[in-house]
């Protein structure tokens, strides 16, 4: 998989941009607040439909602007893929291939994989496990459209099922629908306990070894899923949590409370780890995130790196830039120095100054 090219229109700070990008390495460098992960946000966008920093599409419209446009071009397997998407303020976005109108936008999921890397990462380990559950899951829908369709589902249902609750505290007459909404609950969180489940274990196939040479052979990871209640509990337990449902006016059990535990020689660094161990986690995590797509998709990721380098001591960074492989790779960065030092081998090179990008090389 190459990105050929991206083009903005009205995008962020960008008023009108237009990128070309070579399979290897490319370099956008700059100082900060200058449009650099504009451009890594746009890409995240063609890839999955939304932004990685979650912002919603109004909010990325150019300032005074009604819409934005995104055209990227895609090799796909010798495959030429035209990607255009048309985001507005007041309306849901519309988004083509090869000039063909996508009825969902969900559609596009599979087509564009990426694996994005940013410093907000590497505290993914200590922060809250809304930030796990948003790791697989956004990795998940990018391999897995059954997935994606059972989680849509899924999250619309506990939606529902709230705003019940909301009217049920006032009308207990609402009983019976409840319970529709109760069975379609657990029908489709059934499928997604099951899903996270296999993908842990697909994952720890991966990230065990890619750790234990990360950590210089003195570390073993090993991920494990903490789901909220397991598929043979979920219907008795949402049973048994219903009166404290309707006193709550939400949903308090389901896999949209699950966790993920990270063990480090069997110590849970999440909450015992030093910062530096779980900085390495974090950076397996997306280096087994890389290696689970090929497998997975038999096609290679596009790498995003967004000013994650200055975040890694020498050794994580030389870890990392020695074992992107043959991956189209896409960096931000405030300075060459650090790829200079390294001696890395950069295919393209471009300035980012106040939404201008000019090429170097």
């Amino acid at each position: 998989m190459i990105i050929k090219s991206i083009k903005l229109e009205n995008f962020r700070n960008y008023e009108s941009l237009d990128l070309d990008f070579e399979k290897g390495t490319n370099i956008l460098y700059g100082d900060n607040a200058q449009g650099k992960t504009n451009v890594l946000e746009a890409i995240y966008l063609s890839a999955t439909t939304k932004s990685h920093k979650g912002s919603k599409d109004k909010e990325i419209i150019r300032f005074l602007q009604d819409e934005a446009h995104i055209r990227t071009i895609l090799d796909k397997e010798g495959l030429e893929y035209r990607v255009d998407m048309h985001l507005r303020k007041n309306k849901s976005k519309g988004i083509a291939i090869n000039g063909q109108h996508l009825k969902k936008a969900a559609e596009l999921l599979g087509l564009l994989n990426v694996v994005f890397f940013s410093p907000e990462d590497l505290s993914i380990i200590k922060n809250g496990p809304s930030e796990r559950r948003r790791f697989v899951d956004m990795e998940l829908c990018q391999i897995d459209k059954y997935y994606l369709y059972n989680l849509n589902q899924y999250n619309k249902i506990v939606n529902q099922r709230n705003k019940l609750l909301k009217d049920f505290y006032y009308n207990s007459d609402l009983n019976e629908t409840l319970q529709v909404w109760n069975m379609q609950l657990v029908s489709y969180g059934k499928q997604i306990i099951n899903r996270r489940e296999k993908f842990i274990e697909q994952l720890n196939e991966i990230i065990y070894d890619i750790h234990k040479n990360l950590s210089g052979d003195k570390e073993e990871l090993k991920i494990i899923y903490e789901p909220d209640v397991s598929e043979e509990e979920f219907e008795q337990k949402l049973k048994n949590s219903q009166e404290r449902d309707i006193k709550l006016k939400m949903t308090s059990v389901g896999p949209h409370r699950d966790d993920f535990c990270f063990m480090v020689n069997g110590i849970d660094i999440r909450k015992f780890g030093s910062q530096g161990q779980q900085r390495t986690a974090a950076l397996s995590l997306k280096l087994s995130e890389i290696e689970l797509v090929k497998k997975v998709t038999g096609d290679h990721p596009v790498l995003l790196l967004d000013d994650v380098l200055s975040e890694l001591d020498s050794n994580r960074q030389n870890y990392l830039l020695n074992n992107i492989g043959d991956i189209q790779t896409i960096i931000t960065c405030t300075g060459l120095d650090e790829f200079i030092n390294n001696r890395f081998e950069i295919d393209k090179i471009y300035k980012v100054s106040n939404g201008v990008i000019e090429s170097e090389n």
